[in-house]
C-alpha cells in the first residue's frame, strides 16, 4: 500500500492498493477525527461517490468500484501525469479537444465540478487521454428538477473557466498541435453552454493496513 495524498482535517487520506494483478484507489476517512467522519466526512464522500456512480460510462472518470465500509470507497487506478506545460509537449494534439468534450458530457449528466482549476484534478493519462479526478466538490443535478435550469448552467461556467485557463498555459507551451490548436480546442460557442446542461469493492475488500 502506498499513500499517494494525505488528507487534511477534512479530507481523506488517498491510498494506492494493489487488487489482485493490478492496483485500486482508495479513499478513505478513517484516519480523521470521530466527529470529522460522523458528520461532514460521511456527508462528503457520499456527495461524491453519487458523482462517481453517475459518471460510470463516462472515459475520462474513473471507474467506482464501490463502497468498502462506513469510511471509505474504491476507484479504478488511473494513472497519470498533473498537468503542466512541460506536458504540453508530450500530449497528443486531441488532448484539449477531449478534455471539453469530457467535461461537456459530464456537465450534460448533471454533474459540475467546481475544482477542475487545481491541475491536480486533471491527469495526462499514461494513454494520452485526458483524466478527470476529485470529485468531492462536485454538484450533482437531477435532470428533471428546477434546479439545472438556472443554476447548473451558471456552476458549470466555473468549469468552463478552468478550462479557459488550462489553453492559455498550454498555448505558450504548445502541444504538438500548437498554440492556435489550443485556442481554438476551448473556443465555446454559447449553443454549447445550453447543449451542457441538458442533462474499494464490496466490504469483502478489507481497509487495507
Amino acid at each position: 500500500m502506498r499513500t499517494l495524498s494525505r488528507g487534511g482535517w477534512a479530507n481523506p487520506d488517498v491510498l494506492l492498493v494493489r487488487a489482485g494483478s493490478g492496483y485500486t484507489v482508495v479513499k478513505d476517512y478513517a484516519p480523521r477525527r470521530a466527529w470529522v467522519r460522523s458528520t461532514i466526512g460521511r456527508w462528503l464522500q457520499r456527495r461524491e461517490q453519487r458523482a462517481y456512480r453517475i459518471l460510470r460510462d463516462l472515459p475520462a472518470v474513473p471507474r467506482y468500484l464501490g463502497r468498502i465500509d462506513v469510511h471509505a470507497f474504491a476507484l479504478e487506478y488511473r494513472p497519470g501525469e498533473r498537468l503542466s506545460r512541460e506536458i504540453a509537449r508530450r500530449t497528443p494534439e486531441s488532448f484539449l479537444a477531449e478534455l471539453r468534450e469530457a467535461v461537456g458530457a459530464m456537465h450534460a449528466r448533471g454533474v459540475v465540478h467546481l475544482d477542475l482549476r487545481h491541475r491536480s484534478n486533471i491527469l495526462a493519462g499514461d494513454d494520452g487521454h485526458p483524466v478527470l479526478i476529485d470529485f468531492a466538490s462536485a454538484l450533482c443535478f437531477r435532470p428533471a428538477g428546477p434546479w439545472p435550469r438556472w443554476l447548473q448552467p451558471c456552476l458549470a461556467w466555473i468549469d468552463r473557466r478552468a478550462l479557459g485557463k488550462w489553453a492559455s498555459r498550454w498555448a505558450q507551451e504548445p502541444s504538438p498541435g500548437g498554440a492556435a490548436s489550443a485556442a481554438d480546442a476551448f473556443s465555446t460557442p454559447a449553443s454549447d453552454a445550453s447543449r451542457e446542461t441538458t442533462s474499494a469493492g464490496s466490504r469483502g475488500a478489507s481497509r487495507p493496513m
